[in-house]
């Protein structure tokens, strides 16, 4: 490499935007995905000993499935070769491969071959590598921000362990930030740049868990702000503001604002009035909140407020909770809103909640009783000598699937738990008690 060579790199490498000039070169200096880089877990530990398989990352943009490749190209002693799904055709694996088999005839050194956006290739393409990575002759490494169950043949994933990234916490976005601002190295740190703790949140909530989205902002903020008389750059939050067009919202995820606004959010569900639900979903959203934290409180709402009015409530909640770590923004949001809306507009009943909680009540309030004889496990040996399930009366073999008998211990069978209410499904349960029970 000659002098002219050094320059060109020198200055290349200096305008490569900072979220890639920021990407760790070893393990330590990864952010976040602890559940599966942590010191005790497999992937730490088969990187560590260079004793990668194939394995797919799959997750949403920006939480770092390129990163830990790079991290396995700067730790392993394999060849690592790399192709984006998106523009490499069957010559470009041809390529590769030949390569591969090169290096292991000349030298003894396996290949890791990372794909990113590997769903992108068709069939036929996956199907290429398989005969391939089953040999040994590569191994694969594939990024894909689809579910690799659905997008990724069935044999390449059997060959493969997935792991699943999750969107960067609000903390893991605030240290990356950090480290943008003030490293002088590889972030931006010889700009004498400094950001405030309103703009730094601000990024951090805006991001949603995607790092690149938060590096791009700050980036974007110290190139173009001018310095103030002090010789700094400051990132304040109406630079942040301007930086992700986006206006901040009064709302600290763990402050006063945030516990006020998911309390009006449930209390409109709650009440039935899904204009205001949608409003403060809508305002949560906006400012970031974790949408599997907005699922959480609609499925608490669903059994705690709906219950037995409508159980579907639940199965909807429960749904879109699923939906909702599957898909990712912003169609999400279109999703939590669905829910949200099936919520405040079911009937209400509390009967099932108030039903558990008095239970537990008595429970713990009472000497615990004995189960009735009759209704105890006659199964295991020598229960049925001991008179366990004797007398107990088979309810399907009575009308109505239905015979009057104690189930409850001795001493509580006048304790009444569940009293259904007047609205929705529970009609129905309270006609069919009526119907089944009669005059007892």
């Amino acid at each position: 490499m000659d002098l002219f060579d050094y320059a060109r790199n020198l200055n290349s490498e200096k305008e490569t935007p900072l979220a890639s000039r920021l990407r760790p070169k070893t393990l330590d200096e990864v952010v976040g995905q602890e559940h599966i880089i942590g010191k005790d877990k497999l992937l730490y530990r088969a990187i560590k000993a260079d004793k990668i398989s194939s394995v797919i990352f799959y997750g949403p943009p920006g939480t770092g499935k390129t990163t830990l490749a790079k991290v396995i190209a700067n730790t392993t002693s394999a060849e690592f070769m790399q192709l984006n799904a998106t523009v490499a055709g069957k010559k470009d694996m041809e390529s590769v491969v030949a390569q591969a088999k090169q290096t292991m005839a000349m030298n003894g050194r396996k290949t890791i071959l990372f794909v990113d956006e590997i769903h992108r290739f068709n069939k036929g393409q996956q199907d290429y590598l398989l005969p391939f990575v089953e040999d040994g002759t590569v191994v694969l490494i594939g990024a894909t921000t689809e579910n690799p169950y659905f997008e990724v043949n069935t044999a390449l994933i059997s060959r493969s362990i997935v792991f699943e990234l999750k969107p960067l916490s609000f903390e893991n976005i605030k240290a990356l930030i950090e480290r943008a601002v003030y490293d002088e190295e590889r972030g931006m740190g010889i700009y004498h740049a400094d950001i405030n703790d309103d703009a730094k949140e601000f990024l951090a909530a805006v991001a949603n868990g995607d790092a690149r989205t938060a590096l791009n902002a700050v980036e974007l903020g110290v190139l173009t702000t001018d310095p103030s008389e002090d010789g700094k750059i400051h990132i304040t939050l109406e630079v942040a503001e301007q930086c992700v067009q986006k206006r901040a919202l009064r709302y600290d995820k763990s402050g006063d604002n945030h516990y006020d606004t998911i309390s009006a959010f449930i209390k409109s569900m709650r009440g039935s009035d899904p204009d205001a639900a949608v409003y403060y979903l809508a305002k949560m959203l906006y400012a970031g909140e974790s949408v599997d934290f907005i699922a959480r409180r609609i499925m608490i709402c669903a059994a705690e407020d709906v219950g037995m009015a409508d159980p579907n409530a639940l199965v909807v909640a429960n749904a879109a909770a699923q939906a909702v770590h599957q898909v990712g923004m912003p169609e999400s949001q279109i999703i939590l809103s669905e829910a949200t809306i099936y919520v405040a507009t079911a009937p209400k009943s509390n009967a099932s909640c108030n039903a558990v909680f008095a239970a537990m009540e008595k429970v713990k309030n009472t000497i615990t009783a004995p189960v009735p004889t009759h209704l105890q496990d006659a199964h295991y040996g020598g229960a049925a000598k001991l008179g366990h399930g004797i007398g107990y009366q088979y309810a399907h073999d009575f009308p109505n699937h239905y015979v009057k008998q104690q189930y409850l211990p001795d001493g509580l069978t006048d304790c009444v738990f569940y009293e259904p209410g007047d609205l929705g499904y529970e009609i129905k349960v309270k006609e069919h008690f009526r119907k089944i029970k009669g005059n007892d």
